[in-house]
C-alpha cells in the first residue's frame, strides 16, 4: 500500500478552496495524477457520497469523528472553523499558502480486482483500509509539529489535527481501483492551546515511514491474510495477490487505451473550441466515451449500475475461471520467535540507504524506521499492529548499529533530520578517496601546438577546437595520472576526445574508452574513432564481481588469478581483453554516472596496472544508480582539471547561454530570472492536469515525427513513460501506422507491434544489443524480433522473443536515465522532474527543447521550473555529508519552550558537574606534579589522568558553546511567557572567565 503526499495551494482568487471542493464532492479521481494550483476539478465522480465528508478530528490520541457538508468542508479547507467559521490562528492568504495536505491510501490493483469479484474480501479490504487509517493519523498527531518563534525555530507538539477521508472504488478510466485520499488540514492546535500551521517539511519527510505503515498493513494483518485463505489467495513475494496477478498488467492496458482515446477526444474538442477549457461536464462525458469506445453494443455513456458486470466481462476475457470460487487454503505464518532479527536490521539499513542516493547517502531515523517496518513487512509474519511494535522498535534499534551518526553524539535533533550514513556507504567514499589519493602524481600537458596540429590531421575542415577543448585534449594526451575534464552538455566532449586519441596512439601509449553503460561506450566509440566498452566489462576482465547478498546489500568481491569462477565455472586466468601498462589511459566518459563501488574498482585497478584515469562527464546530468559523488571525488584529486564552457550542439546560440544558466542556478532569484527568459522564449508549456501534460506529450511526438524529426519526450516517473509510450502506441494504431497482425510480449507484458519504438534493457553479448539502446521493431517472427537501430536502418539485430518478453519495452517516452547521451531535433520535458532531468531534457534538441509546467497562471509556471532547477550540495565526502547534516539541522524548528527549560536547566546541571571534576583533576594532578618533582618519569596512570582530563576539558568548552547557542536560539524566538523566562535566567550556568577558562585548558 503506497501512495504520495501532495499539497493543495491556495491558489488565485482561492481557487485551490474551489477545486477541493469540486473534487471532494463532484470531482473524479485517479490517484497517479498530480493536481496542480488552480486547475480545473475534474469530471464527476458518483460514488462520492453528495451529502457529506467524514472528518476525523485526533486528539491527544483521541479520535472523534463527525460529518461536513458542503459548506463546512469549504470553511474547513479555507483554515476556519467548520461550524462557526471563526478563523484558526492567521489567515495566510497567499496563492502558495498550504491548505492541505493530500494522502492517498494506495493498494496493490490485484487487491481492488479481489474486491471486485469478492464480497467477503470487499468487506475485509474496507475493514484494512480503516485501521490503516486509523494508524496514519494517529501517526501524524504523534509525529508532526507546528512552528512557532521568529524563524519558526521552536517546535510545538500537537494536540489536535483534523482529516477528512474521501473513498474512490475506481480510476477516472473506470478502473476498479480501491483507494482513499486522507485531507490533513493544514491548521493545527498546538499543545499550548494555539492554531497555526503543521510543518509541511517534516509530513513529506515523515510519508516514508506513512508508507512502510501501509506495506506492513497489506502484508501482515492477520484478519486480511486469513480473509484471503479462506476464499483461496495467497500474497506473493511483492505483496500482490498471486493468483490475480496475471489479470493486472491487460487491464492496465485497457486503461492506457482509455487514456489514448481521451487524449485523441481531447484534442478534437480543443480544435472544435479553440482558446476554450473543457468544464465538468464535457471532461464526464468524454470520460464515458473514451471507455465505451471499441466496446461493442455498449453505449457513450456508461450507466453506473453496469460498470462491476463491464470489468467482469473484462476478467472473463483475460481468465476464464477468475470469477470462479476458489477452495480455501492453508496460510503458514513465521512467527515472531523464528524471525532473524540481525539480517531484517541489515535490510533495514539496506532500504534506507538505497533511498538515500539523492542526498550523498544521508538518511533520517524516520528512513530507518520505515526501512524496519517494510523489512518486517517482507518477513512473512502475520500477526496484529501492536503485537509488531517490539520487533520494530528492536529491529530500528539493531539497524542504527551499521549506520555512523553525522552530528554529535548525544545532540538532540528532529526525527526527520537526515544524519545518519551506512557504514558501508561512509567506509566506501573514505577508502574512494585514499585510493584517488595514492594514484595521484602530477604530470606535464602536451604542448597546444602539438595538440592544434594533431587536430588539423583528424578533424574535419569544419571543425575546430577551442581553447578548453584544446586543454582537456593536451591534458589526456599527457603524463598527469588523474585528469577531470567536466563541462555542460553539448560542449563537444567527444570531438576533444578524437583528438587526444591520436595524441596517445603517437606516443604508443593505448587509450582504452569505458562508459558506466555499454550504450554509452558504443555511441562513445563510435564518435571517437576508437574501441570502447562498458566499465563493468573492464572491471570484469580484472576479476571483479558484483552481487547481492541475502540482505540486499550490493557487495563485490574480487578473483584471483587460478580461482574458479563462481559464475562461469571457469578457472580466472586474468585480463584477457584489458592488459593495462604503465602511461596507458583509461578515458571515462559520461563519468557524472560512475558510482562509488565501481569507482573503487577503477582506482584499485589503475593503482595496480600504472595506467592513468581521465574521467570526462558532467556530474549536473543523471546521476548513477548507486551513490554519486565518484567523479568530484576524483576531481578534486587530480592534478589536470579542465573545465569545458562553451556549447556547440544548438543552432541558436543565444539558447546555448541560456542552458548554461540552467545547469546550475546560484540561487533561487537566478533560478527564477533563467525561467522567465525560457517562458518568453516559448520554452514552457503550461496545462492544467498531469493528462493534459500527458496529451502535450502525444501530440508532440506526432507532430515531429510527420516532419521526419525525432522528438525526445522526457518523463519523471518510469509509470508515466509507460502511460505515454502505449497512448502514442494506440494512435498509431488508429492511424493505420501500425498494425496488430503481428504482435510480441515485451517486458511487464507490454504490446509491441512491428514499427514501435523500444528499448532493450539487457546487455547481450550472444545478439550485440545493449541495455537502454533505441530499435524500431522490422519484423516479429515465430522465435525472434528483428530490431533496426534507430537513426541507422543498415543496424541490424535479431533478439528472442523470451528476450524481448524479460528486457524489451516501448521507448518513445523515457526517463532521464534512458535519454542521456542522445541528441534529438527536439525535446518534450514532462512535469515532475528534478534538476538533472529537467537540464538533461532540455538539452537534448538541436532545433527546440520545451518543459511543461502544471499551474494555472504564469507565474506559477515559472516558478515551478525555477524550482526544478535547485540541487542540493554534492557531498563528496563524510565532512560534506556533515556540513549538509548541521545545515539541515540548522534549518529545522528544534524544541518546543518547555523543552528549551529542560534542556538548558539539565546542560547547567551537566556544566556544575564537569566543572567541578576538572578542579578535582587539577588539584590531583598539582600535587602528583608537587611529589614527583625532578624525579622520575610520569607514571602510565598518570597519562590516564592526563589524558580524561583533557578529554573533559574539551568536552566541556563544546557543551558551553552549545548551551549558549540553544540561550541565543530561545532569546531570538522572544515569546516565552514570564514564568518559563524567569526559570531559564536561573538556570543560567556559571561560565568560566577568560582567564579561568585559560586555567582549565593545559597546554
Amino acid at each position: 500500500m503506497r501512495g504520495g503526499l501532495e499539497r493543495w495551494k491556495r491558489g488565485v482568487d482561492s481557487q485551490g478552496v474551489r477545486q477541493a471542493m469540486a473534487y471532494a464532492f463532484k470531482g473524479s479521481c485517479d490517484s497517479h495524477l498530480r493536481m496542480a494550483t488552480g486547475a480545473d476539478a475534474l469530471a464527476d465522480y458518483s460514488a462520492v457520497d453528495a451529502a457529506h465528508v467524514t472528518r476525523f478530528t485526533v486528539q491527544d490520541g483521541t479520535i472523534v469523528t463527525d460529518p461536513l457538508d458542503a459548506e463546512g468542508l469549504r470553511r474547513w479547507v479555507d483554515g476556519h472553523d467548520p461550524l462557526t467559521n471563526d478563523p484558526r490562528g492567521r489567515e495566510l492568504r497567499s496563492p502558495n499558502a498550504d491548505l492541505i495536505l493530500d494522502g492517498t491510501i494506495n493498494a496493490p490493483k490485484s487487491y481492488s480486482i479481489a474486491a471486485l469479484i469478492n464480497a467477503d474480501l470487499a468487506a475485509e479490504f474496507e475493514a484494512l483500509q480503516d485501521r490503516l487509517r486509523t494508524r496514519i493519523i494517529m501517526t501524524w498527531q504523534r509525529e508532526l509539529n507546528a512552528r512557532r518563534g521568529a524563524g519558526g525555530c521552536i517546535r510545538e507538539s500537537l494536540q489536535q489535527i483534523e482529516v477528512v477521508e474521501l473513498r474512490h472504488r475506481r480510476s477516472r478510466a473506470l478502473d476498479p481501483h480501491v483507494h482513499r485520499h486522507l485531507w490533513l488540514n493544514v491548521k493545527v492546535l498546538g499543545q499550548d492551546g494555539k492554531w497555526s500551521n503543521v510543518d509541511s517539511r517534516v509530513a513529506m519527510k515523515l510519508h516514508t515511514l506513512i508508507n512502510a505503515e501501509g506495506e506492513l498493513a497489506a502484508r501482515t494483518d492477520p484478519e486480511w491474510i486469513a480473509a484471503l485463505a479462506r476464499n483461496g489467495y495467497t500474497l506473493g513475494d511483492h505483496g500482490e495477490i498471486a493468483q490475480l496477478t496475471h489479470a493486472v498488467r491487460p487491464l492496465s492496458r485497457r486503461s492506457n487505451q482509455i487514456e489514448a482515446n481521451r487524449a485523441k477526444l481531447l484534442l478534437d474538442w480543443r480544435q472544435a473550441h479553440p482558446g476554450q477549457h473543457p468544464n465538468h461536464d464535457v471532461l464526464q462525458h468524454i470520460d464515458r466515451l473514451a471507455w465505451a469506445k471499441n466496446r461493442p453494443n455498449k453505449a457513450g455513456v456508461v450507466d453506473e449500475s453496469e460498470w462491476a458486470e463491464l470489468i467482469c466481462d473484462e476478467l472473463r476475457a483475460i481468465d476464464a475461471d477468475i470469477l470462479s470460487t476458489r477452495p480455501a487454503v492453508r496460510h503458514s505464518a513465521v512467527a515472531i520467535a523464528d524471525i532473524d532479527r540481525e539480517l531484517l536490521a541489515a535490510r533495514a539499513i539496506v532500504d534506507a540507504d538505497t533511498r538515500s542516493t539523492a542526498c550523498g547517502g544521508r538518511f533520517s531515523s524516520y528512513d530507518v524506521r520505515a526501512g524496519a517496518t517494510r523489512a518486517v513487512a517482507a518477513s512473512g509474519v502475520a500477526a496484529r499492529r501492536e503485537d509488531l511494535q517490539e520487533l520494530i522498535d528492536d529491529v530500528l534499534a539493531r539497524s542504527l548499529a551499521h549506520t555512523v551518526d553525522l552530528l554529535e553524539e548525544g545532540e538532540e535533533r528532529p526525527k526527520h533530520i537526515k544524519a545518519f550514513m551506512a557504514s558501508s556507504t561512509a567506509g566506501l567514499k573514505i577508502e574512494l578517496a585514499a585510493r584517488f589519493d595514492a594514484i595521484t602524481c602530477a604530470g606535464v600537458s602536451l604542448r597546444r601546438s602539438t595538440i592544434l596540429d594533431i587536430a588539423d590531421r583528424v578533424l574535419d575542415s569544419e571543425l575546430s577546437l577551442d581553447e578548453a577543448q584544446a586543454a582537456a585534449a593536451a591534458a589526456i594526451g599527457g603524463t598527469d595520472r588523474l585528469v577531470a575534464v567536466t563541462g555542460p552538455a553539448g560542449a563537444g566532449k567527444t570531438t576533444m576526445l578524437r583528438v587526444a586519441r591520436l595524441a596517445l596512439e603517437l606516443q604508443r601509449r593505448q587509450l582504452v574508452v569505458v562508459a558506466p553503460t555499454k550504450k554509452a561506450a558504443s555511441v562513445a566509440g563510435r564518435e571517437i574513432g576508437a574501441p570502447a566498452s562498458s566499465l563493468h566489462a573492464l572491471l570484469a576482465d580484472h576479476g571483479w564481481r558484483w552481487s547481492r547478498n541475502e540482505a540486499g546489500a550490493e557487495v563485490w568481491s574480487r578473483l584471483e588469478v587460478g580461482e574458479i569462477d563462481p559464475h562461469t565455472g571457469r578457472v580466472y586466468a586474468g585480463p584477457r581483453r584489458f592488459n593495462l601498462r604503465r602511461g596507458d589511459r583509461v578515458v571515462v566518459d559520461e563519468a557524472g554516472m560512475v558510482d562509488l563501488h565501481t569507482a573503487n574498482a577503477l582506482a584499485t585497478i589503475a593503482a595496480e596496472s600504472g595506467a592513468g584515469i581521465a574521467m570526462v562527464g558532467d556530474h549536473l546530468q543523471a546521476m548513477p544508480v548507486g551513490h554519486a559523488g565518484a567523479m568530484a571525488c576524483m576531481t578534486r584529486r587530480a592534478t589536470a582539471v579542465v573545465e569545458l564552457t562553451a556549447v556547440h550542439r544548438f543552432r541558436d546560440p543565444s539558447y546555448a547561454a541560456l542552458t548554461l544558466r540552467m545547469r546550475e542556478p546560484a540561487s533561487k532569484d537566478h533560478a527564477l530570472a533563467v525561467a522567465v527568459d525560457l517562458d518568453q522564449r516559448g520554452h514552457i508549456h503550461r496545462v492544467t492536469d498531469a493528462a493534459h501534460a500527458r496529451d502535450v506529450m502525444v501530440e508532440a511526438y506526432f507532430r515531429w515525427a510527420a516532419s521526419r524529426k525525432r522528438v525526445a519526450l522526457v518523463t519523471s516517473t518510469n509509470d508515466e513513460a509507460d502511460a505515454i509510450n502505449e497512448a502514442i502506441q494506440e494512435r498509431r494504431i488508429e492511424l493505420g501506422q501500425l498494425s496488430q497482425v503481428r504482435l510480441a510480449v515485451g517486458q511487464g507484458e507490454q504490446r509491441l507491434l512491428e514499427g514501435d519504438v523500444v528499448q532493450t534493457r539487457l546487455n547481450d553479448r550472444a545478439t550485440d544489443v545493449e541495455n537502454r539502446a533505441l530499435w524500431t521493431i522490422r519484423r516479429i517472427g515465430t522465435d525472434a524480433l528483428a530490431l533496426v537501430a534507430l537513426g541507422d536502418s543498415g543496424d541490424v539485430r535479431r533478439v528472442s522473443l523470451d528476450y524481448a518478453a524479460e528486457h524489451v519495452h516501448l521507448a518513445y517516452a523515457s526517463t532521464v536515465h534512458g535519454i542521456q547521451g542522445e541528441t534529438t531535433d527536439a525535446s518534450i520535458v514532462g512535469p515532475a522532474v528534478d534538476a538533472s532531468g529537467l537540464y538533461v531534457g532540455m538539452t537534448r534538441g538541436r532545433l527546440h527543447n520545451e518543459a511543461i509546467a502544471i499551474a494555472r497562471t504564469p507565474d506559477a509556471a515559472r516558478e515551478q521550473i525555477a524550482d526544478s532547477m535547485m540541487r542540493g550540495v554534492v557531498e563528496v565526502t563524510i565532512e560534506d555529508s556533515m556540513r549538509a547534516a548541521r545545515r539541515e539541522l540548522g534549518r529545522a524548528a528544534r524544541v518546543t519552550l518547555d523543552r528549551v527549560t529542560e534542556n538548558l536547566a539539565s546542560m547547567d546541571s551537566a556544566l556544575r558537574a564537569i566543572r567541578k571534576t576538572l578542579r578535582d583533576l587539577d588539584a590531583h594532578l598539582a600535587s602528583e606534579e608537587a611529589r614527583v618533582h625532578g624525579r622520575a618519569a610520569w607514571t602510565a596512570e598518570h597519562d590516564r589522568v592526563v589524558g580524561l582530563r583533557d578529554s573533559l576539558a574539551t568536552r566541556y568548552m563544546s557543551d558551553v558553546s552549545r548551551y549558549k547557542d540553544l540561550m541565543r536560539r530561545w532569546e531570538a524566538a522572544d515569546v516565552a511567557p514570564g514564568a518559563a523566562r524567569g526559570r531559564l535566567a536561573a538556570a543560567a550556568p556559571i561560565i568560566e572567565s577568560e582567564s579561568d577558562r585559560g586555567a582549565m585548558i593545559r597546554p
